[in-house]
């Protein structure tokens, strides 16, 4: 089916009714399953036996479909040529509309490297599109990271994380910093990891030149998060292990993972779930302005970037060539990791929308297709293609003839 773009409408006061099609529910997938929502929740999610239509219901058939729930992003800087560095309302939420038509119903908005104070105006118009609910929050990532691992982040603007200028972001986010990426060995990393947790923002340990030993430092002192894993620290070696094996071993820490082909060989993410475990995978896009774009120059913060191919790569200066985030969105990394990377459904779903969401502390609305919860959906074809997306009861895209 193709896709159609749907109008930003207010839901409709009926309840509709999603059957035939195969369900991913927290116990499995249910062949024949239903789906009801009414108004911005879901009603009912079952197999085929219970949640039949009444009279008056819209009733969808999606027989030889798949109903997922709607994916929950926490690493994403831009889409649709829009940047959340940008500090412009406009700019930022074409970032999110191409996202969410994508199946992104969740999304927490990732920043570059750049001048605390230019951060900060980016974090108060942020900040605002989280309370009107478009957002789940801000990721800072950067300026505090190393230079060794700086990545796409320009060197000149790096820092050392001064508690200080740390909690100056997390104030100047008025509540809706939810993440923040830093090398936890850099002066002042472990008491701003300790910070972070105490104030209830997720210490992210990523652009790190960390060792073992002080990788799990940073863990016992708050640290839940390693920003995408294997990318941007020092590879796993058999004298000196480094951050990843720290990462990986640790119960208490959700590696995020760029599932594109690109930033990570089929076989170190079988490696990843097979240490980690599913319940600790979290898939990420690191999706930059070129997201849902052609090949061509983009802005990402403060440097330009060339796509080719759909790679994104900086384009001049100290860090020319280095990769700078993805063109990737989430349907499909969906639809890589079970048809290229031999995961099932449900482990694709725990970590495209269960553990992100438990991570930010949202699974209690979203993150699964269960009654009561947002009627957050994504629907695919038999190829795992995306063909609708419901978010808080609204097709955002419509499956053909819907």
């Amino acid at each position: 089916m193709p896709l159609q773009q749907s109008g930003d409408s207010a839901p409709s006061p009926r309840r509709t009714v999603l059957t035939g099609a195969r369900v991913a529910l927290p116990a499995g997938v249910a062949e024949g399953g239903r789906v009801a929502f009414e108004g911005t929740r879901i009603t009912a999610a079952t197999g085929a036996e219970a949640a039949a239509p009444a009279a008056g219901d819209q009733v969808i058939d999606l027989t030889g479909h798949l109903v997922v729930p709607g994916f929950v992003d926490i690493h994403v800087h831009g889409g649709g040529g829009g940047s959340f560095s940008s500090a412009d309302t406009e700019e930022c939420l074409t970032a999110i509309r191409t996202h969410r038509q994508r199946g992104t119903t969740s999304m927490l908005a990732s920043t570059v490297t750049g001048d605390l104070d230019d951060l900060a105006r980016q974090a108060a118009v942020l900040s605002e599109l989280t309370e009107q609910g478009e957002l789940a929050g801000i990721h800072f990532e950067g300026p505090f990271i190393s230079p060794h691992r700086c990545g796409a982040h320009q060197p000149g603007l790096l820092r050392d994380p001064d508690p200080a200028d740390v909690r100056k972001l997390v104030d100047a986010a008025r509540g809706t910093a939810k993440m923040m990426t830093l090398a936890p060995e850099l002066p002042g990393g472990l008491e701003s990891v300790r910070l972070l947790a105490d104030a209830g923002v997720i210490a992210a340990i990523g652009h790190t030149d960390s060792s073992y030993d002080a990788t799990r430092e940073a863990i016992d002192a708050g640290a839940t998060v390693a920003t995408h894993l294997f990318n941007a620290m020092p590879p796993l070696g058999h004298r000196a292990p480094g951050p990843i094996a720290a990462l990986l071993e640790d119960e208490r820490i959700t590696v995020e993972l760029i599932n594109d082909g690109t930033h990570l060989h089929p076989a170190v993410l079988e490696m990843a779930f097979r240490d980690a475990g599913a319940d600790r995978v979290a898939f990420i896009t690191d999706a930059m302005g070129a997201a849902g774009m052609n090949d061509g120059m983009y802005p990402l913060g403060p440097m330009t970037v060339e796509v080719k191919d759909g790679v994104a790569r900086i384009s001049g200066g100290p860090t020319a060539g280095s990769i700078a985030g993805s063109t990737l969105t989430l349907d499909r990394a969906f639809k890589r990791a079970v048809t290229i990377d031999g995961l099932t459904v449900g482990q694709a779903v725990r970590a495209l929308s269960a553990n992100p969401a438990r991570l930010l502390g949202i699974d209690d609305r979203t993150g699964s297709i269960e009654p009561g919860k947002d009627a957050d959906l994504v629907v695919l074809d038999a190829s795992y293609d995306l063909v609708g997306v419901v978010r808080r009861g609204e097709w955002v895209v419509r499956p053909q003839g819907v």
